[in-house]
């Protein structure tokens, strides 16, 4: 790459940073971010306070001096210290597992274990909202993975019961969320995993030392089944105050991570000072029940005066929605020195911005008090007409609001809620893997079939998709009386038949994200108490705007999704890969419709990566009896209802 290349390549990541920093999603490192590391901390991970235990540092210092600074090589070719093997004893003896191997990272550790016992003809089973290195762990294992609804056991077991001819199958959870701080239904998990020959990998990073008894995490807690636990991962730089993870499980297992677990096998050991540091934490932890109990004091005395459920460990999200509001929520309480950070796409939804406070038990009355303080105004000031939930889980349900004047021990004020979503009950989009495939026939079957109202965002062409589906469908007669079945013209119509981003530019116009989102809750509130069915424009990575694609606005508005695809040729690469960029969003839609002359070959290939999938034939003639009559054999509108 020459000198004219690269500073092409430096000038596109720049403007790409400099649209992420005008969406309000801008970071850098240091003080000067929000959040940053002055005033007391609410924001980092050290809830028992281990980071700056004197036992702690000493013991770092003393390693280093005994064994030097660094790890030096590979443990598979010496490197590491002569503690690391009994600090690895130590931990495994602590929660109970047969042994532990020791990396530099939790993110590491989780990318390791699920290549190394993870691979194509294996299907994993993986919540929603589960941390990123998970996900990417999945993804290089290139098992297959089902993503089940957030906390859903039963969504879980459901998957794994599709799933027994697989070569292995496992089902991979956070204990404790890292965002939206809940626990994980792990007693469920671990019966469906006993039910349906599955083996259970926890991750335990927000949760040890923090839940269960001696500290040993949520799987303990939970009094879950231990048969099917295969592994959990041990983060060490959260409540152990050091830093690296553990991979925990049986010698059969870490074997084959030592075998085939290439970040372990490449990667240089952990340096000897975090091993020291970590020897005498993990005593300390285990002995700290008067800490965890202080810090889950603080928690609930928290969530009690903002208006949430008290939490389950450490982590208590106060939801904002919009990252603008987050961000200056955050600078304000900085002002105020309380170290707080605001948190935002990627790291939750898009649109589901939050204040992320971490609880410690180092924390003082006063320093609570403080925060109360000044979470107060901030609470005061949020919008109406929102919706309760976590960043990782947004409902529909609307939240009442409480009148009122807040102080240090009571906040009454909006409750902590987000327009991060429309909800899933709400809104059924109608995605395709191409053009010209039959989705808006698709689309006024599934009215019809919900009896829902259609909106159609974004129209490009002559062609008026609002005027097929309201012949088609016919009107909407809904608990309101008849009317017509379109909600609404759309937001944007373009006359040049091209992709969105395209036919506007040639209308001299640029489509707005924000403003989509906004006309997609109106029309939601518009068609209620019936259902919406949303038309997008072409296939799903068909652009909106040059940044910003119809799957980055799927993964903001996390509705149900239909996915049409066509019968024949072509459809197994176009319908899979689509499946797998829907999955890579956390989106699992509830239908695949494929349209044309029935192909059985394609549609029982498809069948085993999806719930529900139906045959939509052309219908000659086309017209509502066609529909209805296709309807009548084909139960739509119970397989949505019952995703």
């Amino acid at each position: 790459m020459g000198r004219g290349e690269v500073n092409k390549l430096d000038q596109a990541l720049a403007a790409e940073v400099e649209d992420w920093r005008r969406q309000g999603l801008g970071r850098s490192l240091g003080g000067e971010e929000i959040g940053g590391s002055g005033g007391v901390d609410f924001t980092s991970n050290d809830y028992l306070g281990m980071a700056r235990h004197p036992a702690v540092c000493a013991a770092a210092s003393e390693a280093a001096t005994a064994h030097g600074a660094g790890g030096r090589a590979a443990r598979l070719l010496g490197g590491g210290s002569p503690e690391t093997a009994a600090v690895e004893r130590q931990l495994a003896s602590w929660i109970g597992a047969g042994g532990s191997l020791l990396l530099p990272s939790g993110y590491q550790a989780n990318l390791t274990l699920m290549v190394a016992i993870a691979g194509p003809g294996d299907v994993v089973v993986s919540d929603e909202d589960n941390h990123a290195s998970l996900i990417d762990g999945l993804r290089l294992s290139r098992a297959r993975v089902k993503i089940y609804r957030h906390g859903d056991a039963e969504h879980a077991a459901a998957l794994l019961e599709q799933s027994r001819g697989a070569r292995r199958v496992f089902c991979v959870t956070e204990s404790i969320f890292s965002m939206g701080g809940d626990l994980a239904p792990l007693a469920a998990l671990s019966e469906a995993c006993l039910q349906h020959g599955a083996g259970l990998i926890v991750d335990e990073a927000h949760a040890l030392g923090v839940v269960g008894p001696a500290g040993r995490g949520g799987f303990a807690a939970s009094g879950a089944a231990p048969e099917p636990l295969v592994a959990q991962v041990v983060t060490a730089g959260k409540s152990l105050g050091a830093a690296g993870a553990f991979i925990a499980g049986s010698r059969a297992l870490l074997d084959a991570v030592v075998h085939k677990g290439r970040g372990f096998m490449f990667s240089t050991a952990v340096a000897p000072a975090v091993v020291g540091a970590l020897e005498a934490s993990i005593g300390l932890v285990a002995d700290a029940d008067e800490a965890r109990r202080r810090l889950a004091g603080h928690a609930a005395r928290i969530a009690a005066a903002v208006g949430s459920p008290e939490p389950d460990a450490a982590i208590l999200p106060i939801l904002l929605g919009d990252e603008g509001c987050a961000v200056e929520a955050a600078a304000a309480l900085q002002a105020r020195g309380l170290s707080v950070r605001a948190v935002r796409h990627p790291t939750v939804r898009p649109g589901a911005a939050q204040l992320r406070v971490a609880c410690h038990a180092g924390h003082r009355t006063e320093d609570v008090d403080a925060l109360l303080d000044g979470l107060a105004p901030i609470l005061a000031e949020a919008p109406a007409g929102r919706h309760s939930g976590s960043a990782a889980r947004e409902s529909g349900s609307p939240v009442a609001q409480a009148e009122g004047s807040a102080t240090s021990g009571s906040i009454t004020a909006p409750s902590p809620i987000t327009t991060a979503s429309t909800g899933s009950t709400d809104a059924v989009f109608i995605v395709g893997t191409d053009t010209d495939i039959g989705k808006t026939v698709a689309a006024a079957a599934v009215a019809r079939a919900l009896g829902a109202r259609y909106w159609k965002p974004v129209q490009t062409g002559e062609d008026s998709d609002s005027e097929t589906v309201e012949r088609l469908a016919g009107p909407h007669r809904g608990p309101l009386g008849e009317g017509t079945r379109v909600v609404a013209a759309p937001a944007y119509e373009f006359p040049l038949p091209a992709s969105p981003h395209t036919a506007a530019a040639a209308a001299g116009e640029v489509i707005d994200p924000e403003a989509l989102h906004v006309a997609l809750c109106d029309r939601v509130r518009d068609a209620a108490p019936s259902r919406l069915v949303v038309e997008l424009a072409g296939g799903l990575h068909v652009p909106l705007t040059a940044p910003f694609t119809q799957a980055d606005w799927l993964a903001r508005e996390r509705p149900e999704v239909v996915l049409i695809a066509r019968s024949g040729l072509g459809t197994l690469n176009h319908t899979l890969l689509t499946l797998e960029a829907l999955r890579a969003r956390r989106i699992t839609p509830a239908v695949l419709i494929l349209v044309g002359e029935p192909h059985a070959e394609n549609a029982a290939t498809l069948a085993a990566h999806v719930s529900h999938l139906f045959e939509l034939p052309m219908l000659a003639p086309l017209d509502r009896d066609a529909i209805d009559g296709w309807l009548a054999k084909n139960p739509i509108a119970d397989a949505i209802r019952g995703h």
